[in-house]
């Protein structure tokens, strides 16, 4: 089932229970599911969304002058 593939998935490439966004996007698209989804797989396993490239989460992209 796509469900338990996403958990493990996430499960297996955050030990740390921290997941980097980019790394949310990259498994997201090796298993062709959103990154929505990979989000809410996160959730489910109480990991943290850290590093977000889109703001959000207390990470800001930088800037150029």
């Amino acid at each position: 089932m796509e469900e338990d593939r996403v958990l493990q998935e996430v499960e297996k490439r955050c030990p740390d229970e921290r997941l980097p966004c980019s790394l949310a996007f990259q498994i997201a698209k090796e298993l062709g599911v959103t990154p929505l989804r990979v989000g809410q797989a996160a959730n489910e396993l109480g990991i943290k969304i850290v590093n977000c490239q889109l703001g959000c989460f207390g990470h800001k992209p930088k800037t150029t002058p």
